[in-house]
């Protein structure tokens, strides 16, 4: 495993400096802050991820306001008692993007979010308990119980919201297979572990966040580095 600072200094090189890669550090928030954020607006980050995937990210961007009518402002308590019926006038409505599975895992998240609340003041007090040191845990839990949540989905939605975790886009998953990490797409439970074991060493190398080690590789990989995939997916 390469040393963190070898990584960085290869990103600060392939980005000229470090201003420019300092200005491409995702954003995040206080766990105080998760914890303020309202169960509708963990459901409406749930839903554009979901819709988002596997499809082009501006067309939802730009229907939001359809989404957010058509889905009652996403209030999971409302939304856990729509019928089958609202549920497919729903898919049909052209203000959304019309994929009857991914309206109905609305109303699913709903339940999951409803679900996780009872044990916990709401679903963002859940969400800012979880340690970063352990988020691919999160992201299987997201995956098992919520609803159209696993690959890049759930750890999408957590990066929308703030919460503190890497990402496995394709020149992670590149660099982590270049240098004997895996040899595939990291999803069975010992990848992952694996994976979280030297996102942690990481941390504790460069006291840096996880989302920030994410982008910081992510930065470090591409055309200028040839065999280390391109800088496609950050």
């Amino acid at each position: 495993m390469e040393k963190f600072l070898t990584i960085y200094e290869r990103a600060l090189e392939r980005k000229n400096g470090e201003q420019n890669l300092q200005s491409l550090m995702p954003s995040q928030v206080s766990n105080s802050q998760l914890i303020n954020f309202s169960n509708a607006e963990y459901l409406a980050a749930m839903t554009k991820k979901i819709f988002q995937s596997g499809f082009v990210w501006r067309v939802v961007e730009n229907k939001w306001d359809g989404f957010e009518q058509v889905f009652w402002g996403f209030d999971p308590d409302k939304l856990v008692y729509a019928s089958d019926e609202q549920i497919e006038r729903m898919a049909q409505d052209k203000r959304i993007i019309r994929n009857y599975i991914k309206v109905k895992a609305v109303r699913e998240n709903a339940y999951f979010i409803q679900d996780v609340a009872k044990s916990h003041d709401n679903f963002g007090s859940f969400i800012a308990q979880w340690p970063s040191s352990d988020i691919t845990q999160l992201w299987l839990y997201l995956k098992k119980n919520g609803c159209r949540l696993g690959g890049n989905t759930g750890p999408y939605f957590l990066r929308a919201m703030g919460k503190d975790t890497f990402l496995l886009t394709r020149d992670i998953v590149s660099y982590l297979i270049n240098h004997g990490l895996v040899d595939r797409q990291p999803n069975s439970l010992r990848d992952l572990k694996l994976v979280q074991s030297t996102f942690n060493d990481w941390q504790q190398e460069s006291g840096r966040s996880m989302a920030e080690l994410s982008k910081i590789i992510a930065c470090s990989v591409g055309e200028n580095h040839p065999g280390l995939g391109k800088n496609n997916a950050t």
